[in-house]
This record gives structure tokens, C-alpha cells and sequence, in this order.
């Protein structure tokens, strides 16, 4: 099966990407897990965090947001010294921030997902065909500087315009599988099955 590029050969990889990127979730505390995870991603590969993740779920409490929005100094020192996460203050602490930012989200929207969804592009604004080429010049969308204005604007960090795009890749607010990629009509179904959160 031809496949995006990106995964190459990693077997860990290649399942992410087959079975998981950008098929869509509306669940809130995977959005809340994808985009923190995101955020511990800057200046790193999806590889190195993908390989973490079941650690990362361990020491963040599944990504709760109310658990994680609990969290005190002690905690902060407790994530410092665990080996099995990217060990960085400022993104622990961010961590622990955007939760407390997530419950108040949840409170004004209902829920993370009808937040998010809110932000899907309209599919006038999708390129027509998605080639290699094509995503090489698509690491922001007009939507994903959007949102990343307003989740900082709500106090998020860590949630720039190119980490927020590949929240959206992530998440299927949009499908990046490139045309010819044996997954991408699967996940094209997903999202036209999709009942959008509102």
C-alpha cells in the first residue's frame, strides 16, 4: 500500500499513521492529550513523543483535564525527574496551565471538541489535490493562526499557528494524507460520516 512519505518504515510509525492521523476525534480528553503533546513536540519529532506517549499518559494522569488542572509545584518536580517524558519546566508547567484553560473552554463551549470543530476549514479552503508538494507549503492554515490567536488570547501556551496545524492534521479537522495514499479515502469516509460536535 502506498502510503504518505513521513511514517517511512518505523512500525510504530506506519500504525500511527494508518490507523490514527487524521482520522477524526471528538473526544475531549484525546484533543486535550493531542495538543499538549504537541506543544512537548516543539523542537523535537512526532517519533520521540510518539514513543513516550503511553509515558506521557502515566505521569499526566490520562490527560484528564480536571486531574492534570489540579496539579501543584510538587507535581511540576515529581515530572522533572521522570526519565520516561521530555523532562522541560516550561512545558510541564504549560501542561498544567492549558488544562486549567481546557476546564474553562468546557464550561463556556460544553466541550473541547465543539471548540476545535468550530475551527474545521470550510472545504473551499483545501487545496484540491494533496501532493507531497503541496503540504511542504501548508505548516499554518488561515484557520490554524486562528485558532492559535484565540487559544492564547483564552491564556493557552505553547499552541502556536504551526503547532495548532498539526493538531488539525492530527485530529481530522482536515485530511493531509496525500491523494495517492492508501489510507486517504478511509479517513475521508470518517470525516463525511462525522456528526460534528456542536
Amino acid at each position: 500500500m502506498k502510503r504518505c512519505a513521513w511514517p517511512g518504515e518505523d512500525p510504530l510509525y506506519v500504525s500511527y499513521h494508518d490507523d490514527e492521523w487524521g482520522r477524526p476525534v471528538t473526544d475531549d480528553t484525546r484533543l486535550f492529550e493531542k495538543i499538549c503533546l504537541e506543544g512537548f513536540q516543539a523542537g523535537l519529532s512526532w517519533i520521540t513523543i510518539l514513543r513516550k506517549r503511553e509515558n506521557f499518559r502515566k505521569a499526566f494522569k490520562g490527560f484528564d483535564p480536571a486531574a492534570v488542572a489540579r496539579f501543584t509545584a510538587k507535581d511540576v518536580q515529581r515530572l522533572l525527574k521522570d526519565d520516561g517524558i521530555i523532562r522541560h519546566r516550561g512545558k510541564i508547567e504549560s501542561t498544567i496551565n492549558n488544562a486549567q484553560r481546557a476546564r474553562d473552554l468546557i464550561d463556556e463551549k460544553g466541550s473541547l471538541a465543539a471548540y476545535f470543530w468550530s475551527w474545521e476549514p470550510a472545504a473551499a479552503d483545501r487545496p484540491s489535490t494533496v501532493t507531497r508538494d503541496v503540504l511542504m507549503t501548508m505548516t499554518t492554515s488561515a484557520q490554524s493562526i486562528a485558532m492559535s490567536k484565540d487559544l492564547k488570547k483564552r491564556g493557552w501556551s505553547f499552541v502556536g499557528p504551526t503547532t495548532s496545524y498539526a493538531f488539525m492534521q492530527a485530529m481530522g479537522l482536515v485530511n493531509d494524507h496525500i491523494h495517492d495514499c492508501g489510507v486517504r479515502d478511509a479517513v475521508e469516509t470518517a470525516r463525511t460520516r462525522l456528526k460534528r460536535p456542536r
